[in-house]
């Protein structure tokens, strides 16, 4: 799994499996990366408003000190924060720096809004009410020309947004003079998204899966299905539930900065038809019930044009 790559719409090869730093300690970010690509990750993810991107450039540059890796040989993704939508080269020109890099891999848009770009926070600017605040009269689709206007430039390979729902994909495409290489969503059995999954591979936009245990917690672990799968396999859940998106052709992001779970959650397994089935249709019937559960869902007061959040 560690080794096993996907084709993107720009001909570049995408790593199945990369490490996630969301919610990372700072102090252990760095370890964290350097574990990763010792235990054969490839990709390394991260975001500005993670606050950990130096973290993360640290490790990658004691990997490349170390001669563990290569730059040319790590999928390196960082996201363009929200109140920077309005000047992307800015954001990615401000990533580059915190990363210690020449360039990124991939380049996402993190959340589909603008945030105040001249309020009380760098990354969390909030009005007297306590509210996110929110210039709401701003296009998505234009955030997207902002992108666009990246490419050519030698700092990014590629683009790509995250946390799109059909309804914002449909609206964006045809006004998109390059179609995302990537849309990174939260995407696990009580979270299939089937209907944003099924359209991005009908365009050519891969899959990234977020938060595949189901975020703080790991809740999606303890689901019967899951629990079954695993004993049948004499795994641990967390080898199910990213062992999933194997043969769902998308790529996961786990995340820990615990070495030997690192190095654990690379050895994963092919799940037979048996063991599809009973995820699909613990999904399906999550879906029909109306009981899918979305554990990351920050309170934008957005509607983005998800099914469960409309």
């Amino acid at each position: 799994m560690a080794t096993k790559t996907f084709k993107l719409n720009t001909g570049a090869n995408i790593p199945a499996l990369g490490l996630g730093t969301w919610q990372g300690e700072s102090t252990q970010v760095k370890d964290a990366v350097v574990a990763a690509l010792k235990s054969g990750y490839r990709l390394i993810d991260t975001a500005y408003c993670y606050g950990n991107e130096e973290h993360v450039g640290a490790g990658l540059k004691e990997a490349f000190d170390q001669g563990i890796v290569k730059r040319e040989d790590v999928f390196v993704v960082t996201k363009l924060w929200a109140t920077y939508t309005s000047r992307a080269e800015e954001g990615l020109e401000k990533s580059l720096r915190n990363l210690g890099l020449e360039y990124v891999d991939l380049f996402l848009v993190h959340w589909p809004l603008l945030m105040n770009p001249e309020g009380n926070d760098d990354r969390f600017p909030k009005l007297p009410n306590g509210e996110r605040d929110i210039l709401r009269d701003y296009s998505h689709v234009q955030i997207w020309k902002n992108m666009e206007k990246l490419v050519g430039s030698g700092r990014t390979k590629a683009i790509g947004v995250s946390n799109y729902s059909k309804r914002y994909l449909e609206e964006l495409l045809p006004h998109a003079k390059i179609v995302p290489a990537v849309n990174q969503i939260e995407n696990h059995p009580q979270l299939p998204q089937q209907e944003i999954v099924d359209f991005c591979k009908e365009k050519g936009i891969h899959i990234m899966a977020y938060s595949p245990f189901g975020s703080t917690g790991s809740p999606v672990t303890s689901a019967e299905p899951v629990i079954k799968i695993a004993e049948k396999h004499g795994v641990k859940p967390t080898t199910v539930l990213l062992s999933y998106h194997l043969y769902r052709g998308s790529t996961v992001l786990p995340k820990s900065t615990n070495p030997e779970r690192i190095e654990a959650n690379a050895k994963l397994i092919e799940l037979d038809a048996e063991d599809q089935k009973l995820l699909n249709d613990y999904s399906e019937g999550l879906v029909k019930e109306g009981k899918v559960q979305r554990y990351v869902y920050p309170p934008f007061g957005v509607d983005f044009g998800f099914p469960d959040k409309s």
